[in-house]
């Protein structure tokens, strides 16, 4: 009685496979996330939603910028849709640097608009911390203007300024340049250019998997773990027999029966012998 078993290798190999897979498929769906889901509009509406989702490579990401005027010296610091400080909630916060280090929320990416032109996005973050005399003690409030600018990605935060010389809607304003907020640019590849991107990937595709298996899987060595190694080394026969046979004559036709010219003369008739006949 015979018992059949795999070869430990091959099972070995199968296993990396799998494996390799599963990470494959773990890291994509990881870059899938959508961290700008984490602001809450004032008005949840799709136009808006698809504004904020351009800003997806910038989550994540402190941005912060001192400024110093005269006794005042302040640290902002924007996330987002994230906590730019210690307060949970704040996108945007204004650090004293002199006396206690105290933190001003100056905007919550749990109260956000996001509005956005051809090449811009302006995200605006309210309900911060309220004024002790200035805006009719209002809550704070705090817009970064993103901009595009193709040569970089994340850009500096700058100040713009604070608007506090009114009764209401009192706001401070930032600047930031970000690539992300770029529109598109037109392809400037032909039909025959992404005909042969996709026959190059694919043929990568294919020599790769190939490869792959006739390693992990089949166990061959050395020139066997080409893909259809058999069939590609008849290619070229195949092809000469192709062209052999729609290009080249091989001479088989019958020859065309020619013209021959009427003779005046009688045809001499064989002369017809009889000697067989004779009795011997």
């Amino acid at each position: 009685m015979k018992v059949s078993m795999s070869p430990p290798h091959t099972a070995t190999s199968v296993r990396l496979l799998v494996l390799a897979v599963q990470l494959v498929l773990l890291v994509c769906g990881g870059q899938a996330s959508d961290d700008t889901k984490r602001c809450k509009l004032f008005s949840d509406s799709p136009a808006e939603r698809k504004v904020l989702s351009l800003l997806e490579p910038l989550t994540n990401k402190t941005f912060s910028v001192a400024t110093t005027s005269g006794k005042e010296s302040y640290t902002y610091k924007f996330q987002v849709c994230g906590d730019a400080g210690k307060t949970v909630g704040a996108g945007l916060v204004q650090i004293d640097q002199k006396g206690e280090k105290s933190e001003t929320v100056l905007g919550l990416y749990t109260a956000t608009q996001a509005i956005g032109g051809s090449d811009w996005v302006m995200l605006i973050y309210s309900n911060g911390t309220k004024y002790d005399a200035h805006c009719s003690k209002e809550m704070r409030k705090a817009i970064v203007m993103i901009s595009c600018n193709r040569g970089v990605e994340m850009g500096k935060l700058e100040v713009v300024l604070e608007e506090r010389e009114r009764d209401t809607d009192c706001f401070y304003l930032f600047e930031l340049d970000s690539s992300a907020v770029c529109p598109a640019l037109p392809s400037q590849l032909s039909a025959g250019s992404i005909i042969l991107i996709i026959g190059f990937v694919l043929l990568s595709v294919y020599l790769i998997c190939g490869f792959l298996y006739q390693r992990l899987i089949v166990g061959a060595k050395g020139l066997q773990q080409f893909p259809n190694y058999v069939f590609w080394t008849q290619v070229g026969n195949l092809a000469a027999d192709g062209c052999n046979f729609v290009f080249r004559t091989q001479g088989t036709e019958e020859e065309p029966p020619t013209y021959r010219g009427v003779s005046t003369e009688p045809e001499e008739q064989p002369e017809e012998r009889d000697d067989h006949l004779l009795p011997m």
